[in-house]
C-alpha cells in the first residue's frame, strides 16, 4: 500500500510540562488546517506522567520515550530522522501556533524553495511583540550590549521592535517554533548535539546560510510564546544557555577560544556587581534586584568550578 504524502512533520521535544504538552497538542490539531501531517512528541525521561497522558489523549501521536533526558537538539534528531514530511515544525511545548500560522509557513515555503528555515512572529499571552529572530554571535555581539546594537544598527541586529509588511531574511530564527525544509536538512545534516538546549537553531541556520539557503521571518504567523516555560526558570536554564554560547564560540571561532571565556565572565562580573549596587541603593527591598543578585551569584559560583553540566537537568 502506498504511503499517503506528508506535508508537514510535527515535533515537539518535551521534559516535565505535561500540561503544557497537552495545551500544545491540542492548540497543532486546531491549527493544522487540513494539512497532512504527522505529529512527533519526543519525551526526554519525564516524571510527570506526560508519556502516558499523550498515549491516553493522543494514541495517533507517535510517541518517543527517554530513558533520561538527552537534551533538545539530540530528542529533535529522533525524529527527524523517521519524519516523513516534506518540512519540519519544530514546537516547544510552550508555544501555540495561531489559527493559520502553521499554513502560513508552508505556503511561504512552498512559495521560496530557496528559504531552508522560516519562523513567525512570537507573541506574549498579552499579545505584545517578542524577540522572533536573532542575529548570529560575533565578537562584536558579544562584548556590546545587544540594545544598543539593536538601536544603532536594526537591520543587521532586528529585534521585536522591527515591523514589517512581509517576509524578510534574517540571520536565525528563535526556536520555539520554525519550520525546517527537509531538503535542506539532508544537505547541511541534523542538529549538532553537543548544544544540549540554546543555539542548536543557531548553528543550524548558519549551516544553511553557507550551504546557500536562506532563512526568513514571516509575521504573519503568529504563535504565543510562554517564554522559558519548556525547559524551566531559574538559574540552571542560564547555565544551559552559558554551555551553549562556549560551544558555539568554540565551534565557530576556534583561534579566539582562548579569549571567550575571561570575557563572558567579566561581563557577568559587571551585572553581578551592577545589580549588588542596586541592591545596596535600595536596601534590599527590591525583591526582583534581590533575586537577580542571587542568580548572578550562583552564576559565578558555577563559573568558577568550570561551569558543570547541571544535574538538575539531565536527571
Amino acid at each position: 500500500m502506498k504511503r499517503k504524502p506528508v506535508d508537514i512533520t510535527v515535533i515537539i521535544v518535551n521534559w516535565n510540562t505535561k500540561a503544557l504538552l497537552l495545551e500544545c497538542l491540542a492548540q497543532v490539531s486546531r491549527t493544522l488546517d487540513g494539512l497532512a501531517h504527522e505529529i512527533f512528541v519526543v519525551d526526554n525521561a519525564s516524571k510527570d506522567g506526560s508519556g502516558p497522558a499523550v498515549r491516553q489523549h493522543y494514541p495517533g501521536v507517535h510517541l518517543i520515550a527517554n530513558a533520561q533526558n538527552r537534551g533538545y537538539a539530540a530528542a529533535c534528531n529522533q525524529a527527524l530522522k523517521r519524519m516523513n514530511g516534506r518540512y519540519a515544525l519544530l514546537l516547544n511545548t510552550d508555544a501555540l501556533p495561531r489559527k493559520g500560522a502553521i499554513k502560513h509557513l508552508v505556503e511561504f515555503m512552498e512559495a521560496n524553495p530557496v528559504a531552508g528555515m522560516a519562523c513567525g512572529q512570537l507573541l506574549y499571552p498579552d499579545g505584545s511583540l517578542q524577540n522572533s529572530v536573532a542575529p548570529f554571535p560575533s565578537w562584536v555581539t558579544l562584548v556590546t550590549n545587544e540594545v544598543l546594537m539593536r538601536t544603532l544598527f536594526p537591520r543587521r541586529y532586528p529585534g521585536k521592535r522591527r515591523t514589517s509588511g512581509g517576509a524578510v531574511e534574517v540571520d536565525s530564527c528563535i526556536g520555539a517554533c520554525m519550520i525546517v525544509r527537509k531538503a535542506a536538512m539532508d544537505a547541511v545534516g541534523l542538529l549538532d548535539e553537543r548544544y544540549f538546549f540554546f543555539f542548536e537553531e543557531t548553528d543550524w541556520a548558519l549551516r544553511m546560510r553557507r550551504r546557500g539557503w536562506k532563512v526568513f521571518f514571516v509575521p504573519q504567523a503568529e504563535v504565543i510564546h510562554r517564554q522559558g516555560q519548556s525547559v524551566g526558570p531559574g538559574v540552571e536554564s542560564r547555565k544551559l544557555f552559558y554551555r551553549s554560547r562556549y560551544a558555539y564560540f568554540k565551534k565557530w571561532y576556534p583561534r579566539g577560544v582562548a579569549m571567550i571565556y575571561p570575557l563572558i565572565f567579566m561581563r557577568l562580573m559587571g551585572n553581578t556587581l551592577l545589580t549588588a549596587l542596586g541592591v545596596a541603593l535600595t536596601l534590599g527591598l527590591a525583591p526582583e534586584l534581590r533575586r537577580r543578585l542571587g542568580v548572578y551569584l550562583n552564576l559565578v559560583a558555577w563559573h568558577l568550578k568550570g561551569c558543570p553540566h547541571p544535574s538538575s537537568i539531565t536527571g
